[in-house]
């Protein structure tokens, strides 16, 4: 039995599996962003840095593009409800796109993949975030460690498990509902990383002044 066949059973023998390229439109990134294009008040070009818990996160240092080239590069906008799909490096790691960053573009490692219907949105980024779908796409990058690669043909022949359209909702909604969990715990943590850090270097200089939880006890 090849290894394909494995994979088509990996799920309910109920729901029918479509490569992904006859559920959505697929196109790859737009031209590498030059130094001298950049600009502080620009329009965001998401990379795959960017790309954390099936989100975009604005929090690392985003490159921005100049509007007028960005207007010349239109055709690499991002709309509420594409998915982005990592090209190179840790291949097939997929964000949606929400409606904060339509208008942003995205960079030349990474795949915009557009469902033609909307609601598959949030199933289908499940779905590409599971291990055998990612595991799918790792067996067929090319490329050595580090610069791993995979083609627009090998993301549009991934074979997508197809639900119901209640069922695909369901399974989209409770994922997605997890993610924003982890999204809102690990903004916890970095804050009170922040406060740690500070309340350390107040510390560790003596300029906390002493007060009734200080180090010297009771004033």
């Amino acid at each position: 039995m090849t290894d394909d066949a494995v994979e088509e059973q990996s799920h309910s023998p109920d729901w029918p599996s479509v490569p992904l390229g006859e559920l959505c439109e697929i196109q790859g990134g737009g031209p590498a962003v030059r130094a001298a294009q950049q600009t502080p008040d620009g329009v965001p070009v998401v990379r795959p840095a960017d790309l954390r818990h099936r989100r975009i996160s604005s929090r690392s240092a985003m490159v921005r593009l100049a509007p007028d080239r960005a207007d010349r590069l239109a055709k690499y906008r991002i709309l509420a409800h594409d998915i982005l799909v990592t090209r190179t490096g840790t291949v097939g790691r997929a964000a949606l796109v929400t409606g904060q960053e339509s208008g942003w573009l995205y960079g030349t490692h990474l795949f915009r993949v557009r469902p033609r219907d909307p609601e598959q949105a949030r199933y289908l980024v499940a779905h590409l975030s599971h291990h055998e779908a990612v595991d799918w796409l790792e067996r067929r990058a090319a490329g050595t460690t580090g610069m791993r690669s995979i083609t627009l043909r090998t993301l549009q022949d991934l074979p997508v498990p197809v639900p119901p359209p209640g069922r695909q909702r369901e399974i989209g909604s409770a994922l997605d509902a997890l993610d924003e969990k982890i999204r809102a715990y690990e903004e916890v943590v970095r804050a009170t990383a922040e406060v740690r850090g500070t309340l350390a270097g107040l510390l560790l200089t003596d300029r906390l002044p002493a007060g009734p939880t200080g180090p010297d006890g009771p004033a």
